[in-house]
């Protein structure tokens, strides 16, 4: 039983692959012509030296029985089974009619061919295993019945060697089974390393397709995460300072009269905020364009990061709203120690929750805490306010600070507070591949 299972994943009988369907191609066309004219040419040689003096056949007979086993060549691709059943008929009727003609090397030889083909191209593997087990049955049966009744015995024994160690009546039986094995199962196994062959390729095909599309859609997935990164940085830059601008153009407006100092002072605000985005902006484009300068660093601004959420935070005090800023490391040094595209990302927190204080809520006082313990970095923002009316946002900052944080798997924390206020909170994992 073990050896009928090693034979059935020899010849894969439980393979799900099919191998596509051979054609009636041009070449095989030229080439069973080929083999026909060069069948016929060998054919004609052996009258000339007298190879033939023992065929009875008149000459068109013989030109058939040589011709006819050469044309199932043309087939042996697009009907593999049909062509190898055909064949054998074929070699038997010839065989059995004229036996010389069919031990003609042409006919050996196309009949090989037609045997290995129908073995390679067969397309189902037990329907090929059922075909030549019958055949191969039937040809032992041939060769047993050839040797009994026939005249093969007798002629072999007829021109033994008297003094051979081996009789010929175990001689001949012997050789004929060694060859014919050789012969068939030559034939055979050809045919099966060439279907291996061919299914080796079509899986290495399918893998290099494979390859192909995943990287076509790693491509474009990575095109579509850069413009996410794109219009976040873009919103944040944008939003941030004009929000600013806007709440400092209004207090402008409402104290000018009245204070003009105090709207000189908001005037100064607007015009420093506006350089600062207009600073951030050149910044973000060549951070874009890449521009490589003579020494080979990228040509523009530093980003910001977790130290420079100070000065962003006093920058935005003033007009009714105070922000606090604090400041828990574990050890001296921690914050400066926080990977840069972290602190970026942290930093454009802070900057997204205090724009969405100015512009949505009333609160007079916003606290901004960054916190960092060795394992992890955190900011937050609190204030004290309620929701504004007729200020609803798009939720494109929050989205925006969800999809920065979760890039660095971290988790970000967002609603408002039991008391009072409402909180934004991201914390950063330092050592779990959040540094990317």
């Amino acid at each position: 039983m073990a050896r009928l299972d090693r034979l059935g994943e020899f010849f894969s009988l439980d393979d799900d692959w099919v191998r596509p369907g051979g054609t009636v191609s041009r070449g095989d066309a030229l080439f069973t012509l080929a083999v026909v004219a060069a069948s016929l040419f060998v054919l004609e040689l052996m009258r000339a030296l007298g190879g033939l003096v023992e065929i009875d056949a008149p000459r068109w007979q013989q030109w058939l029985y040589t011709a006819v086993p050469a044309l199932f060549l043309l087939t042996r691709r697009r009907f593999p089974l049909a062509t190898a059943i055909g064949a054998s008929i074929a070699y038997w009727a010839i065989s059995t009619l004229e036996p010389l003609m069919a031990s003609l090397l042409s006919t050996q030889i196309a009949y090989f061919l037609v045997i290995l083909g129908g073995v390679a191209w067969a397309r189902s593997r037990r329907a090929m295993a059922a075909v030549y087990a019958v055949v191969l049955f039937l040809m032992f049966l041939w060769l047993v019945w050839g040797i009994a009744v026939g005249q093969v015995l007798s002629d072999m024994v007829e021109a033994s060697d008297p003094d051979a160690w081996i009789p010929a009546t175990i001689a001949a039986p012997l050789m004929l089974g060694v060859i014919n094995i050789l012969y068939f199962g030559g034939a055979v196994l050809g045919g099966q390393v060439a279907w291996r062959s061919a299914r080796q390729r079509a899986h290495l095909e399918q893998q290099t397709v494979t390859i192909r599309e995943q990287t076509e859609r790693l491509r474009e997935s990575a095109v579509i995460d850069e413009r996410l990164r794109i219009a976040r940085e873009l919103h944040d830059v944008v939003a941030h300072h004009v929000s600013g601008i806007g709440v400092q153009a209004a207090a402008a407006r409402r104290v000018m009269d009245r204070d003009p100092e105090a709207a000189k002072g908001a005037l100064a605000r607007i015009e420093g905020g506006s350089r600062d985005a207009v600073t951030q902006m050149r910044g973000l484009l060549g951070t874009l364009r890449m521009r490589e300068s003579p020494t080979g660093a990228v040509d523009h601004a530093p980003e910001p990061t977790l130290g420079d959420i100070a000065e962003m935070a006093l920058a935005r005090s003033g007009s009714g709203l105070t922000v606090v800023h604090e400041v828990v490391e574990a050890r001296e040094g921690d914050v400066a120690a926080v990977p840069a595209s972290i602190g970026h990302s942290l930093y454009r927190t802070a900057q997204e929750a205090l724009t969405n204080v100015t512009k949505h809520s009333t609160a007079r006082t916003a606290r901004v805490t960054v916190r960092v313990d060795g394992e992890h970095a955190e900011v937050e923002v609190t204030d004290d306010g309620r929701p504004r009316p007729g200020t609803s946002g798009t939720g494109m900052g929050q989205l925006g600070i969800r999809e920065r944080v979760q890039s660095h798997q971290g988790s970000v924390e967002i609603g408002p507070r039991p008391l009072g206020g409402y909180r934004v909170r991201a914390r950063i994992p330092l050592r779990s591949g959040g540094a990317r």
